[in-house]
Parts: structure tokens; sequence; C-alpha cells
């Protein structure tokens, strides 16, 4: 088996450095280009399922990849909410970077959620990176230990913050959540399984222009 696991393109809220978390915030112009150029850069993928988060930025996402697809173009997209992102609860839409930070809690405080993740405490009404993990782990060990899939291509679409907690298990240093960086909207990691053991080939691969990505630690583009 082997699944193509992307990030959903930008969106607005994105471009604005608010956290969406649960927001159903749809692709932006910019959001749509890049997922459009990922599906360029994986035409030739035949792709067996697609599955998605329910968020409509992840489910546009593969649609925008899917519709490029030489062989997969037509393919039903499922979706399961394990993918969707961090709850940020009552902290939804607020900045969270530069001069215009809103979130309720010190800019200092909260930067641990980037650089000492697990020992962050996240919003009172929402979700810590160790639930994150608790909930997208089963997912992938779902694919796992079905058997039917074993020769089988997935597309899956995500988020930043679920993506990496889906691949966290599979991290040389687990304790490092974000693995060096935050990925960039429509990055791409691409995992094999093969008697039932799970190993990333390819990691946070992007199919357009790199002048593109947003830094979100610089906050600069």
């Amino acid at each position: 088996m082997r699944l193509y696991i992307v990030r959903h393109g930008e969106t607005n809220l994105n471009k604005e450095k608010r956290l969406q978390g649960r927001q159903n915030e749809p692709l932006n112009q910019t959001g749509v280009d890049l997922a459009i150029e990922t599906g360029k850069g994986l035409k030739d993928v035949h792709f067996d399922m697609a599955i998605a988060s329910p968020l409509v930025r992840a489910y546009d996402t593969a649609r925008l990849i899917l519709s490029q697809n030489n062989t997969s173009s037509n393919l039903i997209i499922s979706v399961d909410p394990r993918l969707m992102e961090i709850n940020w609860g009552s902290w939804d839409k607020k900045i969270c970077r530069g001069d215009l930070y809103e979130v309720p809690i010190p800019q200092d405080e909260f930067n641990k959620f980037y650089n000492d993740s697990f020992n962050f405490c996240g919003a009172p009404d929402g979700e810590t990176i160790t639930e994150v993990c608790e909930r997208t782990k089963p997912f992938l060990d779902d694919l796992i230990k079905d058997t039917s899939l074993k020769d089988k291509t997935i597309l899956v679409a995500m988020h930043g913050c679920s993506m990496r907690g889906l691949l966290n298990p599979l991290y040389n240093d687990p304790s490092d959540f974000w693995h060096g960086h935050v990925p960039a909207n429509c990055a791409v990691n691409i995992v094999d399984i093969k008697d039932g053991k799970a190993s990333i080939i390819e990691e946070d691969k992007i199919y357009y222009d790199p002048s593109l990505v947003i830094d979100v630690y610089t906050d600069k583009k």
C-alpha cells in the first residue's frame, strides 16, 4: 500500500495567520492554484481510493488534485472525521502570529505549540497535541490492518497539525512533533506500508514554485 498524504491548500485564514481548526473555511484562489499544481505533479499516479477530512478545504484539495489525474479523475472521495484539524474551540479565527496577535494567552506561551508541542495545553475547550495523535493514529492503524488494501494507492487529504499527528509514530524522534517545521500548504508525504509496517519515503514534497511556501516560524513568505 502507498499513501499520498497531503495538507490542504491555502485559505484566507491561513494568509491572515488565524487559527482555523474546525472552521469550514474554503480554499482561496492561491489554495486552488496550489492544489491544481500538486495534481499536475501527481497526474501519473493511479489512485485507487481517496479519503479526506470532512472540512471543505481538505475535501476540495483532494477533489482538485484528482481533477488533474490521468486515470483517477472520477474517483469518489470518502470522508473520515479522524482526519480533521486540531480543535481550537473558542480560539478559532484568532490571529496567532505577528503584531496583531489575538490568542488570550501570552505569545511566548502560545509558541509552545510550535517548540514544545506536547507540553502545550491548547485551548481550554479544544484539543491537546496528545489528543490529536490519539485521534489520528487509529486511522493509520485501520489502513495497515486492512489486507484488502495491501496493493492499493490512496490519496489522503487533511491538515497541517493532524498530518503531523498521523505521521508522528513513523518519525525517528516522535518527541519532535513538528519534525522541524510546519508542513507547507499542499505538502505531500508519501508512506509505504508493507508487511504491516509503515515507513515514510518522501517528506513534505511540494509540486509548485518553492517561493510560494510560507514559513510559519518567521512569518515570512
